[in-house]
């Protein structure tokens, strides 16, 4: 039996682990984080993409997870919260995004936000709004800088809708199609999550090693 969109949270909840939040919140807490995680520069270090895929492995029917959550709701929830976070970051970014990002002493927003100029100089307004979705950090920073470098704010609610549904569906159903073709998949649940993880950062892996060696060939000449 699927439970409420509001779950009983318990004392103590890991906003890092996406089995606490799911346990403590249910799918409201999709929502609320990936509206943090999306549409406010703090919440750079939330785990969107663990979360998403989690919830949609504890949509399936007769698990033995933590909670037993409805589809629906959690893809209604994850699609609200990506997409008025992100149309929240991007007024931020045209009210004074550039001074916020300027105050904060993070090291990794700092990156997040060179990365995200970079995709958008190299990609265009389109695409790197949507390639952005599906990387940490860039996703958090990309929303307020499109507003800071003036990107016309009918292009931007048209690409982010689009990167946003397909984001948060895509790891929602993929977490379902998943648990719903391997028995009592909530076994694995720590290893799939860990595995979801390591994959939402190998982009930013790449990039570090790509810059390295890029400072390499410039050493040598």
């Amino acid at each position: 039996m699927a439970v409420p969109l509001f779950a009983a949270a318990p004392q103590a909840v890991n906003v890092l682990d996406a089995g606490s939040l799911l346990s403590a919140f249910g799918a409201i807490g999709v929502a609320v984080v990936l509206f943090a995680e999306t549409g406010l520069l703090v919440g750079f270090f939330l785990p969107g993409d663990s979360l998403l895929f989690t919830a949609g492995l504890l949509c399936v029917p007769g698990g033995d997870g933590p909670v037993s959550l409805s589809l629906p709701q959690v893809l209604l929830a994850s699609v609200a919260g990506a997409l008025t976070g992100a149309q929240v970051g991007y007024w931020i970014g045209r009210r004074g995004g550039r001074a916020l990002l300027a105050r904060t002493r993070s090291r990794k927003l700092h990156e997040g936000a060179a990365r995200a100029e970079e995709l958008l100089a190299k990609y265009g307004h389109a695409k790197a709004i949507v390639l952005a979705r599906f990387v940490p950090i860039v996703r958090t920073v990309l929303n307020p800088l499109a507003g800071v470098l003036g990107v016309p704010a009918g292009v931007f609610a048209l690409w982010q809708v689009a990167g946003g549904a397909v984001w948060t569906c895509g790891l929602v159903l993929g977490g379902y199609a998943l648990g719903s073709s391997i028995p009592n998949i909530d076994r694995y649940l720590l290893p799939l999550v860990a595995l979801v993880v390591a994959v939402s950062l190998l982009p930013i892996a790449l990039e570090i090693l790509r810059a390295r060696r890029a400072r390499t060939a410039e050493d040598t000449h």
